[in-house]
């Protein structure tokens, strides 16, 4: 009787185990790349967000300035008017009395109406100025958002490409890398527009 081919099971054993770590490693160094790649766009747009927000809060900090000196000149503009009403009731106390004001009552009444009007002019430019700083920051804060949802995007993504490396899973790499896609969508949404 023929003896029975012998078959290196050892041998056979480690060629498939060879060709498991090519494939897995090659795999792994798949979503290594893609997750490294993802973690820059991550950076990116945690710089971006924090950026994006602290500028957007210095513009509201110089809008609360422009809008305590529009106050402060209101107020001014307010005294010139009581200025001339005092004026005005002394000017009125001397015509009550049959007599002619002197000139300097109405010479006041008038120059304190004309510093209204410029006080007015400055108030209203401060209040156009503070307008223009809080359109610019809440315009700014709504790229924030933007970016603060593509980090989040990006750390999911990242946290998936994990698990797919874990588990040696293509379809959770897809979701990581589907995830990423989105955030990078998020990305560079606010930076089109």
């Amino acid at each position: 009787m023929p003896e029975e081919p012998e078959v290196e099971y050892e041998k056979m054993h480690e060629a498939i185990k060879e060709e498991l770590e090519k494939e897995g490693g090659s795999f792994l160094k798949q979503i290594a790349l893609t997750t490294a790649i993802l973690a820059v766009f991550a950076a990116l747009a945690s710089l971006q967000a924090g950026d994006t927000v602290n500028t957007a809060l210095a513009l509201k900090t110089e809008a609360v300035q422009l809008q305590s000196q529009a106050s402060d000149l209101w107020a001014y503009y307010q005294a010139k008017g009581v200025k001339a009403a005092v004026q005005e009731g002394s000017r009125a106390a001397w015509l009550a009395i049959g007599k002619t004001p002197p000139t300097e009552y109405s010479e006041k009444v008038a120059r304190y109406g004309e510093e209204q009007t410029e006080i007015s002019g400055r108030a209203k430019e401060k209040e156009r100025e503070r307008d223009e700083k809080l359109g610019e920051s809440e315009h700014l804060i709504h790229k924030h958002h933007g970016f603060a949802k593509a980090v989040t995007l990006f750390q999911i993504s990242i946290a998936l490409g994990a698990v797919a490396a874990l588990t040696r899973s293509r379809l959770v790499w897809l979701g990581s890398l589907l995830t990423g896609g989105a955030g990078i969508v998020f990305f560079a949404w606010p930076i089109i527009h």
